[in-house]
């Protein structure tokens, strides 16, 4: 049943249309007491989430809300002090103004709440946090909210920082077993471990991809599945296969893989064999095994 199931969603998905099924589903999970963190998080591996559902379950999957709903307005209002407290504080100290970017000031409340903060910091280096901020100010439309989904991206972005040396070593792994011409050439023109990857992965690729597809990408985080990234990695080499065989050094092959950015049609298709990938290669059970849940209901 599980795999019927699976083979529908596929299919669904890719002629672009929602499974009925799967929405109720999730509905009837959600209205469960206390949610069940074990069986969304499932969903999340197995399925796209729907839209109008995404903001409730980030906001439970990510720490933000808790699992018994009734509290959710008591826990959400002491959650607003605290951001206002952070938000007053910086005024005060002028580290930021009405014209700061929205998504430096989230991120300098990050640092001020987690005592990284100091005189002459500078807001506009690169970081994970505010590369992640600014794709959820795109969907989201509660700062406080959004604040508190970018910390809990940050806890998995902290992870996977933690354990960049196995995921180098996949990547590679992989790479060479699904493209071994891309595998050899990046090898041999000393690219493959030049590689961004701890910038590319602990962003979750904000800033690589466009937006609308990436958060499809971000479901299966929010899932538990950090090593998708890879996947992402490799589906973006293999679409761009023919330019990236001619890029003979780092800078040439970095240009190229910006060029797709704002590239929506090419974003989609590089997701959708992503997530293709890696459910061919067990991902769609990696959460499954773990945690020896068997039905969603």
């Amino acid at each position: 049943m599980a795999d019927e199931r699976n083979f529908r969603s596929t299919y669904y998905e890719k002629v672009g249309c929602r499974s009925v099924e799967e929405r109720k589903s999730l509905e009837i999970l959600l209205k469960d007491k206390p949610l069940n963190v074990l069986k969304l998080k499932q969903f999340c591996i197995l399925f796209t989430v729907p839209n109008i559902h995404r903001n409730v379950l980030w906001n439970f999957l990510l720490g933000v809300t808790p699992s018994y709903t009734d509290s959710c307005k008591y826990v959400m209002t002491q959650r607003e002090a605290v951001y206002n407290d952070l938000l007053r504080a910086l005024h005060v100290i002028r580290i930021i103004d009405e014209r700061t970017p929205k998504h430096k000031v989230l991120y300098a409340m990050w640092l001020l709440e987690t005592k990284q903060l100091c005189l002459g910091f500078d807001l506009n280096q690169e970081s994970p946090f505010c590369n992640i901020t600014e794709v959820l100010l795109q969907f989201f439309d509660n700062d406080v909210e959004i604040y508190w989904m970018a910390k809990g991206f940050q806890e998995n972005s902290q992870e996977i920082l933690e354990e960049m040396g196995k995921l180098t070593d996949l990547t590679s792994t992989i790479l060479e077993k699904e493209d071994n011409g891309i595998f050899i050439h990046l090898k041999s023109c000393d690219i493959l471990h030049s590689l961004p990857l701890s910038k590319w992965y602990g962003s979750f690729f904000a800033g690589v991809l466009s937006e609308p597809a990436l958060i499809r990408i971000w479901d299966k985080i929010c899932g538990g599945s950090i090593k998708i990234v890879i996947f992402v990695l490799i589906e973006i080499l293999r679409t761009l296969r023919r330019r990236i065989l001619r890029c003979m050094d780092l800078k040439s092959l970095l240009e190229c893989i910006d060029s797709i950015k704002d590239e929506q049609e090419r974003a989609d298709l590089i997701v959708n064999k992503a997530i293709e990938l890696w459910q061919q290669n067990k991902g769609h059970n990696e959460f499954i095994l773990q945690t020896k849940v068997k039905t969603l209901i």
